[in-house]
């Protein structure tokens, strides 16, 4: 008499087993059809894979109010018609109404000005802290929309770009309270293994927010070594790396190569475009959280902060919400020239600004130097610091234009260094141009051999005022 080894289980069991597992892989792949895009050179993997039914589904959350429309100009500055106007208060009282009637529809349309003014009270009180933090907001949208161009180019940002008709967006985050880990291997989380949706429940650290987006952590940790020896970065650094890469896909519904050549994710040079805007980016959200949203603690209420008492800040999602252009890159900001600052105290400022603009276009001065590493023709975050103080004059001036010219020494190979300096003078180019500035605005001139060593200045492009 044979006996079998193997347990029958009841037919029933065996499919709600079947069942049970259906149901936990259904979340670890996305079914067909799915769209892709080339984005990069045939047969080097750079491509965008979209879900068209998730694409479809963000589209009406993507959708642009309608700005309501321009007022006739009253002729009266907002500081000398209403009292307590600390921002804005260059504006025509007319413009200002204007402008504040859209922050309310913006941000607390059912409520609508009593969010931030106070039943009973002149308008110009400020007894409601949502006031005082309305006004603080103000301040750093002027500020993005000005001397974050290289992030937002000409596109901008209003309150709608964040609150979406929401007083608080809905996309921000804390500080996590710290929880009690055991100092051995076994009980030492990292800070991970815990699935957060903030790392799309992958086992990465689950805050990568504070130490890049609030502090100043270095985030690149490619290595060049296969096994490297002493010093650098550990494993723990690379995984929190991963883990704000992670939240940046998730948040701009990209993939890995929106931004990166999968063939080197740390070299610059064979980057799109993109990875420089996004550079510029963590270092904005950086700004907003440091100079602005932390130095409100004591303006917000206890049921406001979070749990270890810190203050709500952005990410990427704050703005993105699941698109690589908050609102699909809808221009709402030029409908409000309030938010970019553009409106002049006096009449004589915009008169001083016109004379001001001949003379720094005139100049011979370069308007920023780009230096290089030897061999090299990536943008490193120097580099890239000097090009955004040139993307700013810029796009303080639309009519101004630049020459790009390339150096390069004499030493090794001229025809090599000739081609060098090119490639550093396209990067530059690139760089400006993903920053919002046009190519009609960019000249290309030929490469130029500088007499002498190896100085750092001979492995330079100067970005120089077009005459």
């Amino acid at each position: 008499m044979t006996v079998s080894l193997r347990t029958r289980l009841p037919r029933t069991v065996t499919m709600a087993l079947a069942g049970l597992a259906a149901a936990l892989l259904a979340g670890c792949w996305e079914r067909p059809p799915m769209d892709t895009e080339q984005v990069g050179y045939r047969g080097t993997g750079m491509e965008q894979v979209v879900n068209p039914r998730t694409a479809a589904k963000l589209l009406p959350l993507n959708e642009v109010p309608t700005s309501p429309p321009a007022l006739p100009a009253g002729g009266t500055l907002a500081k000398a018609v209403f009292q307590n106007v600390q921002v804005l208060g260059e504006l025509d009282s007319n413009e200002f109404t204007r402008t504040m009637l859209a922050m309310t529809a913006w941000v607390a349309p059912a409520t609508g000005c009593t969010y931030c003014h106070a039943a009973g009270e002149p308008l110009s009180s400020d007894k409601l802290y949502t006031k005082v933090v309305a006004r603080k907001m103000l301040q750093m949208t002027r500020k993005l929309n000005t001397e974050w161009t290289s992030h937002v180019a000409a596109t901008g940002v209003t309150c709608y770009t964040c609150h979406r008709g929401n007083p608080v967006p809905q996309n921000i985050w804390f500080q996590e309270a710290g929880k009690a880990e055991g100092k051995m291997y076994a009980g030492m989380r990292a800070g991970q293994n815990r699935p957060g949706a903030t790392v799309g429940l992958a086992s990465l650290p689950i805050d990568p927010f504070t130490p890049y987006l609030d502090q100043a952590q270095a985030i690149r940790v490619g290595g060049t070594q296969a096994l490297p020896v002493g010093g650098g970065k550990t494993i723990q650094h690379t995984e929190m790396t991963y883990a704000l890469m992670t939240h940046m896909s998730k948040a701009l519904g990209v993939n890995c190569t929106y931004c990166h050549n999968s063939r080197s994710f740390v070299d610059w040079d064979n980057s799109r475009p993109q990875r420089v805007t996004a550079w510029h980016g963590i270092r904005m959200v950086r700004d907003v959280n440091t100079g602005y949203l932390e130095t409100l603690k004591a303006v917000f209420p206890a049921e406001r902060l979070g749990p270890t008492g810190d203050v709500p800040k952005a990410n990427c999602l704050t703005c993105h919400q699941g698109v690589f252009k908050p609102l699909y890159g809808a221009a709402m900001a030029k409908d409000f020239p309030a938010l970019t600052g553009a409106p002049a105290a006096a009449p004589a400022a915009p008169a001083a600004a016109t004379d001001a603009a001949p003379a720094a276009a005139a100049s011979s001065d370069p308007l920023a130097r780009v230096l290089f590493a030897v061999g090299k023709s990536e943008l490193d975050p120097q580099a890239l610091d000097a090009i955004a103080v040139a993307s700013k004059a810029l796009t303080a001036d639309a009519a101004l234009k630049v020459d790009l010219s390339g150096f390069a020494d004499k030493t090794g190979s001229p025809d090599k260094n000739m081609e060098l300096a090119k490639q550093r003078a396209f990067a530059v180019r690139d760089a400006l141009k993903a920053g919002g500035i046009g190519e009609d605005r960019i000249n290309l001139r030929k490469p130029e051999f500088v007499i002498g060593g190896d100085a750092a200045e001979s492995r330079r492009v100067d970005i120089v005022a077009a005459h």
